[in-house]
């Protein structure tokens, strides 16, 4: 099984370790911080590096900062329904969103649908960590957030959207769960800079040079910081209409005034749940047989057709084998944290 050279194999116990010791060293509890970090290292284990174990010390970074607080979690702000307004007070992102997923499946189990709406929290790094919490206890599930301005609107140079990120999860009882997880962009700005890391060109266009020239190379898209919207004009669109939604939701900042800050922080995410009883025996075989003729399209002549988030599950079981795939340098620069 190969690997690039500047990339090596940790333990998935170590990994996750050496995350709650740093985060502990910062401030964070016990409890808080093997929780915290947990989710880093598994965003890592199945694959996702760029918001796992890549996004680790800039984390830090916004910590030291201030930006983030190790102590603060979300409060209820008000009810209206089976919405719920939450203010996450700048704790860290991951564990708000960890706790307002859970407060919308427990909604959602009195009236059919739960909706948290997250205002001023943090980046909660993989999108899809809480669409398949909510999968793994049974629940549909769809959630998003805003971001500061990174995407040019179509037929703009100039960033003024968000790649707004959102996940929508489809629960299956082999444990083996439908979860689609994308940013409005071809391709997030964390695959972009590991791309960058390591040499890569895209596998399609991501966005465009200084000069509007579509490009496959990741630093002159990180250069111009004009990465390409996914389906072009509706990407675009797309993109203002979820972060326009998560800000009257929340009540919170929306993308247009998350770039008048200094840093992404602050920002509006939106959690929704729907009852467990929806997904009854007709329903899920519904779902066994769309997948089964999804899966046989596939011929010698093509590459494996895959559902969203299948994948994961064979990156899963290699790395637990052979230990997580991690980039040297940065597992060198996050060991340093404990010397």
């Amino acid at each position: 099984m190969g690997q690039k050279e500047d990339t090596i194999r940790i333990p998935f116990h170590d990994l996750r370790l050496t995350l709650a010791r740093c985060l502990m060293s910062r401030g964070f509890s016990e409890s808080r911080a093997n929780q915290c970090a947990h989710i880093f290292a598994e965003n890592s284990l199945v694959g996702v590096a760029s918001h796992g174990l890549n996004r680790f010390p800039r984390f830090l970074e916004w910590i030291d900062r201030s930006w983030v607080n190790p102590a603060a979690g979300p409060e209820r702000i008000s009810t209206h329904g089976g919405i719920e307004r939450w203010d996450g007070n700048l704790g860290p992102g991951p564990l708000n969103a960890q706790q307002c997923m859970g407060r919308a499946m427990t909604l959602s189990e009195s009236t059919g649908i739960g909706c948290v709406a997250l205002r001023n929290t943090n980046h909660w790094m993989r999108a899809g960590t809480y669409a398949w919490q909510a999968a793994e206890a049974g629940f549909l599930a769809i959630c998003f957030t805003n971001t500061e301005p990174n995407l040019p609107p179509w037929g703009s140079d100039v960033p003024k959207l968000g790649n707004n990120p959102i996940a929508i999860s489809i629960p299956r009882k082999n444990g083996r769960h439908v979860l689609y997880d994308g940013a409005m962009s071809q391709f997030s700005y964390g695959t972009l800079e590991s791309a960058v890391a390591h040499q890569e060109t895209l596998p399609v266009p991501g966005g465009f040079t200084k000069e509007g020239e579509l490009t496959s190379d990741p630093a002159e898209i990180m250069s111009s910081q004009r990465a390409l919207p996914m389906g072009f004009w509706k990407g675009s669109g797309l993109s203002l209409l979820l972060d326009l939604l998560a800000t009257v939701l929340t009540s919170g900042k929306s993308t247009h005034q998350l770039g008048q800050q200094e840093a992404e922080y602050g920002v509006s995410q939106v959690f929704l749940a729907f009852s467990r009883s929806l997904v009854d025996a007709k329903s899920l075989q519904a779902i066994e047989d769309t997948l089964a003729d999804l899966h046989s399209t596939q011929n010698a002549e093509c590459r494996s057709v895959t559902y969203p988030g299948e994948r994961q599950f064979q990156c899963r079981t290699d790395n637990l084998k052979h230990g997580v795939a991690v980039d040297a340098k940065i597992w060198n620069q996050v060991s340093k944290q404990l010397i």
